[in-house]
């Protein structure tokens, strides 16, 4: 166990006025080791506590006594979210996409996690494979819910098959017993043609219903496949294969409706972009919790941007309302609070996205003096259509068959992390100065409309 690492102190907090200080490392909180973010937030939760810290290479554990209001922040954020040691993941599933990923990018990318805490924190997806009874009995305790359950299907022998993992076959056991408990559950299915779709898809959602009926949602995904990818049972899914699927989702959900009164099965707005159908609107509080995993993103979008209302910028899980608890990955900050501009106003706008993104947008945005340009995915091998994973070198090819004069580019901060790309390129590398604008129906229409009246002001 290695502590927690301040990374950062507020100057007005409890813990600045106690002398705490950027590096320094808990090692324990009213006398008890901390494992993880969760844990910390309960241990400072009262109005004295006590902090053992270790100082550089100081060989004696300083101590630190802070008082202060019961329920106040201490005023710190961590290095990471757990102190022990993340529970990586030991499935070995033939769909992960991180075994699709090409050598040589940013190390953090490359780190499969299936530990509940994540899951809690950020709505990570756990198999579950891991989980324990002394998990368990966390978990109720201190109401650690909503989790987030990659389910796939619930056949015991395929589900082992599929994570590569003989403990696939049993680990479902542990969401009867969450669900029995009164713990939030939310589970996915991602789609693999030939593999688990079809009738297995059907056995699957039926299954839910009669045994997991307690779930929040079961959102139905298709699986991406990349050029990198090794395993030959796996390829995208065809426009007939969503479309059908989509049609067994939906009849299955009126099925549910009917039966316990919500619709509980919702098939990702992939599915529907690539079964060339419109995204249905959402008017279910529980897609909230589903955002992330493209479940109602397109209407949630077109909604807040239509309808100017703000959209739900705390995204999965509920690591913003905890003290102390970092980013994360794909969540950590795009390019700080302030996103450049070069101030420039040119006679044509064009928005950079993936190809759905593009689909979405092009059903909203109108006016012969913006263009959305759809960017093709050749870094992963053109399967791959969404925004988050576009890269430099692809929107550097994309700028350049577009040309350059005359043209003031827009790009969506969702495919950045720290202000890099996958691909580690930043956008000061890109062909030419690039806005970016925060991913949201909100930002990008006032944006819009900044530039439409900088422009009109133009002698």
């Amino acid at each position: 166990m290695s502590g927690a690492v301040i990374s950062s102190v507020s100057p007005t907090s409890p813990a600045a006025a106690a002398g705490l200080l950027i590096g320094d490392t808990i090692t324990s909180i009213n006398g008890v080791p901390p494992t993880d973010v969760i844990e910390y937030q309960r241990l400072t939760d009262g109005d004295e506590v006590v902090l053992l810290v270790q100082r550089g290479d100081e060989a004696l554990l300083r101590r630190f006594g802070i008082s202060k209001e019961a329920g106040q922040p201490l005023g710190i954020t961590v290095e990471s979210a757990v102190f022990d040691r993340i529970r990586t993941c030991d499935n070995h599933c033939s769909f992960c996409f991180i075994y699709q990923l090409p050598k040589g990018m940013r190390r953090s990318l490359y780190i499969k996690d299936d530990d509940y805490r994540l899951s809690f924190l950020y709505g990570n997806y756990t198999t579950m494979t891991r989980f324990t009874e002394f998990d368990l009995e966390r978990v109720v305790d201190e109401g650690l819910s909503p989790l987030y359950v990659s389910i796939h299907t619930t056949n015991p022998e395929l589900r082992a098959e599929m994570l590569r993992n003989p403990r696939g076959a049993t680990s479902l056991r542990w969401l009867g017993a969450l669900l029995d408990l009164g713990i939030a559950v939310h589970g996915q299915v991602v789609l693999c043609p030939e593999v688990n779709d079809g009738d297995h898809l059907e056995e699957t959602l039926g299954d839910v219903l009669t045994k997991y009926s307690g779930l929040r949602t079961l959102s139905v995904v298709p699986v991406g496949v990349s050029i990198f990818s090794t395993e030959e049972t796996m390829r995208p899914m065809r426009c007939d294969e969503a479309e059908r699927t989509i049609k067994t989702v939906e009849r299955w959900a009126n099925v549910a409706l009917s039966v316990v009164g919500r619709p509980l099965f919702y098939a990702s707005d992939e599915l529907y972009l690539l079964a060339g159908l419109p995204t249905p609107a959402v008017n279910d509080e529980d897609i909230v919790d589903l955002i992330e995993n493209g479940v109602g993103l397109s209407a949630t979008f077109i909604d807040s941007y239509t309808n100017f209302t703000p959209m739900n910028s705390l995204g999965t899980g509920f690591f913003q309302s905890v003290d102390g608890a970092p980013a994360l990955g794909y969540r950590a900050p795009r390019l700080g609070t302030n996103l450049p501009t070069d101030g420039t106003t040119k006679e044509k706008l064009c928005i950079l996205t993936g190809e759905y993104g593009a689909e979405v947008l092009g059903s909203v945005i109108t006016g012969d003096d913006i263009e959305i340009c759809a960017v093709r995915n050749d870094y992963f091998g053109g399967n791959i259509k969404v925004a988050g994973l576009m890269t430099g070198a692809d929107l550097s090819r994309t700028m350049l068959e577009k040309g350059l004069e005359g043209v003031r580019f827009v790009l969506p901060d969702v495919c950045l992390s720290e202000g890099r790309f996958l691909d580690g390129l930043t956008p000061a590398e890109l062909p030419a100065f690039v806005d970016i604008v925060p991913t949201s129906g909100v930002a990008l229409r006032e944006y819009l409309d900044t530039w439409r009246s900088d422009r009109s002001k133009r002698p």
